[in-house]
């Protein structure tokens, strides 16, 4: 039995992820923006053991988010799934970008890493001299790019840590929408599976998976010094420093 923190567990894949481990008998907390929808997320999902509340667009509140997990105690996997989709780039930033990076930095570090990118992170830029002076400028593909950047880095940075990405499919969920064209069910299935599971496939790091398998991704995401200006902007905003 693992024990896995799982954010933006609420509704959608995360939802979906929380439910499966739990049907698989690990130890799952869920988070959910305020006390309300914490309220429905333990509800949807009965076997989870508790639910953290933070709204990750605000910063303060994703610090003390990290306080709050490490006080449950340390956990085998942390999900990081959150993200919004079609709101101005300042909260783009905050959530898909930044609240990541906090929780990544701040958490007791857990024995694997999940991170939700899209594939939309091909079209995507880093546009890090956006990061202080202009960050209406990011899109949600600049931000899942910036997910798979900072995978790659934890996965460097942290060998002890399987730290993996994964792209999940434009699936039909509230963001993705009724007509979305992909498989809902796998939408999900890969980051319980690399949260989890002992097949040796996902016991790896610093790759990126669609469908339980390798996929190809923008290489841009391997650049080191890339990584590590976007770390060293990350610490800057947020005045919390990659370990």
């Amino acid at each position: 039995m693992a024990r896995i923190f799982i954010t933006g567990s609420a509704d959608g894949l995360g939802q979906l992820a929380a439910k499966a481990l739990v049907d698989e008998g690990h130890e799952v907390v869920l988070h959910a923006r305020n006390e309300k929808r914490g309220r429905e997320a333990l509800e949807k999902v009965p076997g989870a053991v508790d639910v953290l509340t933070a709204d990750l667009g605000n910063l303060e509140e994703t610090k003390d988010l990290a306080s709050k997990a490490n006080a449950l105690g340390p956990f085998d996997a942390v999900i990081h799934n959150a993200a919004v989709y079609d709101l101005p780039g300042e909260q783009i930033f905050a959530v898909n970008t930044l609240a990541p990076y906090v929780l990544t930095c701040l958490m007791q570090k857990p024995k694997r890493l999940v991170y939700l990118s899209s594939q939309m992170h091909e079209g995507g830029h880093p546009k890090l001299e956006s990061f202080k002076s202009n960050l209406s400028r990011i899109t949600y593909s600049d931000s899942k790019l910036h997910v798979l950047m900072l995978c790659k880095a934890v996965a460097r940075k942290w060998p002890d840590v399987y730290a993996n990405a994964v792209n999940p499919g434009w699936v039909p969920t509230k963001m993705g929408g009724p007509g979305a064209p992909d498989d809902l069910q796998k939408g999900f299935e890969t980051q319980v599976w690399l949260a989890a599971s002992d097949d040796p496939g996902a016991m790896v790091s610093g790759r990126y998976f669609f469908h339980k398998k390798e996929t190809r991704y923008k290489h841009e995401a391997d650049d080191l010094e890339l990584q590590e200006r976007f770390l060293k902007l990350c610490g800057e905003m947020s005045d919390v420093y990659f370990p």
